[in-house]
């Protein structure tokens, strides 16, 4: 039997400014998927980068007075950054504007397309916003401006190359109805059958020269032409795998690979649901199995941007401040599966002080030092379920496949609170048993309580394991602290220690 493979990947963003942690939840999720599909026992390949190709960085750079190279490099450098503040398990990096591996990868795309009869040149005139990079048609304008960005958009009028979008509805609606490509949640999957059902319109793929100010990869044989940015950015999920060359990697991950996971933001639904299965299709290749799609992050109520103006958070400054395991575990417990969600540094705080150092914190410090005054250290050896033990044990076992289920749904804040199930059924374990009573009856000399107290402590802590191990995915240095503290050095456990400050006291 085959050792299953998923690939999962996040959208690359545009590198005209910094991140933000709008796009640090979408990195937190992309690395939980894969930490824990490792755990499982999957191979896995986590991959994400940088969209260097785009007029949004050109603009940037000249509003900064600098060269492109220079700040697409700078920023990019910032994105790549993330890995250890945000403690990312990422297997690959790529970066569309240098990565040897892409443009090759483009070119080869686009010339499959044009093979297929797909790619065709004509005159265009229409409202492009720069901000999202794509023609708008005035009925998705809201009072003239894009809705994303409530800028006006430009008006174009070029000659360019045309995708035959149109020519793949009836496939890519049967793909998605069928299951085949799974869009999650259901009501993005819903939105894109509704955009399929209300006419799909064959779309520019490519840009002027001139316009595009001589940035990005070359259209293949029509040096006057650079490929349109998305179809430049939505090759990269197979050109870092060596697409259109005889890299293992293409057939490994990509062609024969068992998962092919897109986590997309709700605002490129578009691209990655009806453009890049479409692309795919024209060249005959193999489409994603999953689209997961997460709201936003807003401050005050306005979405989260780069663009500053009170939205910008940076996640650098944030875990420095916070911690990562504070940060990660915000992204993840209060974030929900629909629905965007409105961040403070103050409720960050309040949840990791909550559940970190009074909960999680509270709960191992207490066992541990129940077992060294009660056992000296040692941990009793896991008995019989009974002694009031069994509800708690019965939750340790249930949580692993509870996790699984709940991230097989892209559902992070259900999978968090199945492990937190087993925090609050070890409370429980403790207030229905009482230890120290059962310890005061066994110096009376009552062996029954002594047989009782043993299988209490032996079921807490290993309580305590299983949490720490089904942690590991979404916050693994808090994982690892907890591991630590109830894993014996020769036989005792090591002595009990605060394994969380709370951050409010230390502002």
């Amino acid at each position: 039997m085959t050792t299953p493979r998923h690939y999962i990947t996040t959208t690359i963003p545009y590198v005209n400014a910094r991140p933000h942690l709008g796009f640090a939840l979408e990195l937190v999720q992309a690395d939980t998927l894969a930490r824990h599909r490792r755990q499982r026992g999957d191979d896995v390949r986590l991959l994400s980068g940088t969209d260097d190709n785009s007029l949004k960085n050109v603009l940037a750079a000249e509003a900064e007075g600098v060269d492109v190279r220079t700040l697409v490099d700078r920023n990019a450098d910032a994105f790549a950054a993330l890995r250890d503040p945000l403690a990312l398990s990422l297997d690959d990096f790529i970066r569309t504007s240098s990565d040897p591996r892409h443009r090759a990868g483009v070119e080869h795309l686009w010339r499959r397309c044009a093979e297929a009869g797909d790619l065709y040149r004509k005159a265009y005139e229409g409202l492009y916003c720069v901000g999202c990079e794509q023609f708008c048609t005035p009925d998705e304008l809201l009072d003239g401006r894009c809705a994303e960005h409530g800028t006006e958009p430009q008006r174009v009028a070029e000659e360019n190359w045309f995708f035959r979008l149109s020519r793949h509805a009836d496939r890519l609606r049967e793909l998605i109805t069928s299951g085949a490509l799974r869009i999650e949640p259901a009501a993005r999957r819903n939105e894109v059958l509704a955009l399929i059902d209300g006419g799909l319109h064959d779309f520019s793929v490519s840009r002027s020269h001139t316009r595009a100010r001589g940035w990005g990869i070359p259209v293949p044989d029509d040096p006057d032409q650079v490929v349109y940015v998305w179809w430049d950015a939505l090759g990269n999920y197979v050109t870092s795998l060596g697409y259109g060359t005889d890299d293992p990697a293409y057939e490994r991950w990509w062609a024969a690979g068992d998962r092919r996971v897109h986590l997309v933001g709700k605002g490129v639904v578009r691209f990655h649901a009806v453009y890049w299965p479409a692309m795919l299709l024209s060249a005959g290749l193999p489409l994603p199995t999953d689209i997961l799609v997460h709201d936003y992050l807003t401050v005050g109520g306005r979405k989260i941007s780069k663009s500053g103006n009170g939205t910008t958070v940076d996640p650098v400054a944030l875990t420095a401040a916070c911690g990562t395991d504070a940060v990660r575990w915000w992204l993840l417990r209060d974030v929900p599966r629909v629905g965007d969600a409105d961040f403070t540094e103050e409720r960050l705080i309040a949840r990791a002080d909550a559940d970190f150092a009074g909960g999680l914190g509270n709960l191992v410090h207490r066992i541990v030092t129940m077992v060294h005054r009660y056992r000296a250290g040692t941990v009793p050896a896991l008995g019989a379920d009974r002694f009031a033990v069994t509800p708690l044990l019965d939750v340790c076992r249930a949580v692993p496949g509870r996790i699984d289920a709940a991230l097989g749904d892209f559902d992070f804040r259900r999978a968090v609170d199945a492990a937190w199930d087993i925090v609050e059924e070890a409370n429980r374990c403790i207030d229905a048993t009482r230890p120290w009573e059962l310890a005061r009856a066994e110096r009376q000399g009552n062996a029954d309580a002594a047989e009782r107290l043993d299988a209490v402590l032996a079921a807490l802590v290993t309580a305590c394991r299983v949490l720490g191990d089904e942690l590991r995915p979404f916050v693994p240095g808090a994982a690892e602290r907890i591991v630590r503290q109830v894993t014996p050095v020769g036989r005792a456990l090591p002595e009990a220690a605060p394994l969380f400050g709370r951050l409010q006291e230390q502002r």
